[in-house]
């Protein structure tokens, strides 16, 4: 059942889009130009604001116009659970 589990995950990280107000580290760190550092930014802004588009993003300190045009396939922005 794990097995399945991982092959489903891995298969939403190939072929579905991150969702950046809900998506945990790994998922994150799954975008291309982000590491530990930027994934852990990402959801400290996220504990304080919810990001309303990808392009807020830019909001968080090391990601720019650049990194979200060569993401943009793999971003949405779900429903903030706050």
């Amino acid at each position: 059942m794990k097995i399945l589990a991982m092959l489903v995950m891995g298969f939403s990280f190939m072929f579905g889009a991150v969702d950046i107000n809900n998506a945990n580290k790994s998922e994150l760190m799954s975008l291309k130009g982000i590491g530990t550092k930027k994934a852990d930014a990402i959801l400290a802004y996220r504990g304080h604001d919810c990001f309303k588009s990808v392009v807020s993003l830019t909001n968080v300190k090391g990601i720019g116009p650049k990194f979200i045009e060569k993401n943009k396939s793999e971003l949405t922005v779900g429903a903030c659970k706050k």
